[in-house]
């Protein structure tokens, strides 16, 4: 759909394009984190536990500070927070790239966190309202970048990083990163009234909750604490990735798939953050048709099974990358069925500082990623970790047709006219 705004033509798919490469480029400070612990340790001798709470600050900060950039955006629009993100995010790979202490590490890893943030709830939010009638596709399509944004970027920046250091990996991409998402910025817009369709195959709103009035529901905390649990073991795994191969002893070992030979971390980054971006548009795409509920369970119930597999089978270099594969396939997809459902649930208006409010449940569950490392040198394996990830993973599957639909359809057969508005029934 093409719309006019002030004598300019906007074409809403483009508006989602704009989105989804600025998604890519901030892709890279959460799925590229995990190539830069090792060298940080050897280089500095640092903890490996000290150096993650850097990716935990990191998620808390993206997250948290979602809500307030979705109140900037919900009031002056998309353009002027992303050109803030893309600059925030510049600076803070720059400033990794001179760390000589965990304190500037955890500063960067702060100012990184607030950019993206600020990046990503801005095109997510956007592409809510763009597409209030494919909430579950526009939302998994700019998801997808963030997912999969970073898939081009694995060989190259482990080639400079062996070549010419971390340091310079973070100089250099994190400038042209941000540069990019800001020349970006100047092209977004939010629709106006009229601009979009209102028509959609799964149940939504009749009205928008104003965010005070979403965090006095039910159905938003149940929402989040699914979310915490999902959240948790996919942030486990993007971060450990590289420090659970080394510890299987199989980081190096070459791994022959579809014709292509590489190392087999280097194979389970690349394949992970490509089926990571890929199923975010699938399983929005079948939210769409099948419901959020059903399309979680199923999607939930997988990422438990491969978690498990992979705690079972992951010594083995190729299951590795496979068992890898699957459970980033599996999570994915929970950062476009959470926004489309609370899109459907609350309403169009405030989309950007609703879903923000929801997207603040990835830092909670960011907080526990330190402790997969402090486990595992209590364990001296990662099992514990794989076993808690997977029981999480499979509670939430349960939790989606068992609470959250059944809350949902209550609140559907109910008279809006009759609840006050903080309970007001999702249609």
């Amino acid at each position: 759909m093409t719309t006019t705004q002030d004598g300019v033509r906007v074409n809403r798919w483009l508006q989602l394009a704009f989105g989804v490469v600025c998604m890519c480029m901030i892709a890279n400070m959460q799925y590229g984190w995990t190539f830069f612990v090792n060298p940080m340790q050897e280089r500095h001798g640092w903890d490996r536990a000290a150096i993650q709470i850097a990716f935990t600050l990191f998620v808390v900060t993206e997250t948290w500070l979602v809500p307030v950039e979705g109140w900037f955006v919900d009031k002056y629009g998309p353009r002027i927070v992303t050109l803030f993100g893309g600059l925030l995010c510049g600076i803070a790979w720059v400033m990794n790239s001179y760390a000589e202490s965990l304190t500037t590490l955890y500063i960067a890893a702060a100012i990184g966190g607030t950019g993206a943030g600020a990046v990503y709830g801005t095109c997510v939010g956007n592409s809510l309202k763009w597409f209030p009638d494919r909430r579950g596709l526009a939302a998994g399509i700019t998801a997808m970048g963030f997912g999969a944004g970073s898939a081009l970027t694995v060989v190259p920046i482990q080639a400079m990083i062996k070549s010419s250091g971390y340091e310079a990996a973070f100089f250099y991409f994190g400038i042209g990163q941000g540069v990019i998402v800001m020349l970006l910025a100047l092209f977004l817009v939010a629709p106006k009234k009229g601009d979009v369709p209102e028509v959609a195959r799964v149940s939504q709103s009749k009205r928008d909750y104003t965010p005070g009035e979403m965090v006095r529901t039910p159905i938003f905390w149940v929402m989040y604490a699914m979310f915490v649990m999902m959240a948790a073991g996919g942030l486990m795994a993007t971060a450990q990735l590289g420090p659970i191969a080394k510890d299987f002893h199989i980081a190096d070992t070459p791994v022959s798939l579809l014709g292509i030979t590489l190392p087999a971390l280097t194979f389970a980054a690349t394949l992970d953050r490509v089926l990571n971006g890929v199923t975010r548009p699938f399983f929005g795409w079948v939210s769409d048709h099948i419901g959020r509920e059903n399309t979680m369970f199923l999607s939930f119930g997988i990422e438990g099974v491969g978690i498990y597999a992979l705690s079972v089978f992951g010594h083995d270099p190729i299951a590795f990358v496979i068992l890898t594969g699957l459970v980033f396939f599996a999570w994915g997809e929970i950062y476009s069925l959470f926004p489309a459902t609370c899109g459907d649930t609350f309403g169009s208006k405030y989309a950007a500082t609703n879903a923000g409010l929801l997207y603040t449940a990835k830092g909670t569950a960011a907080l526990i990623v330190p402790y997969t490392s402090v486990i595992t040198t209590m364990t001296g394996d990662w099992k514990a970790v794989f076993l808690a990830a997977a029981a999480l993973n499979i509670l939430a599957a349960l939790m989606a047709v068992f609470v959250l639909k059944p809350m949902r359809q209550a609140y559907v057969r109910k008279d809006p006219a009759t609840i006050p508005p903080a309970t007001a029934p999702a249609r």
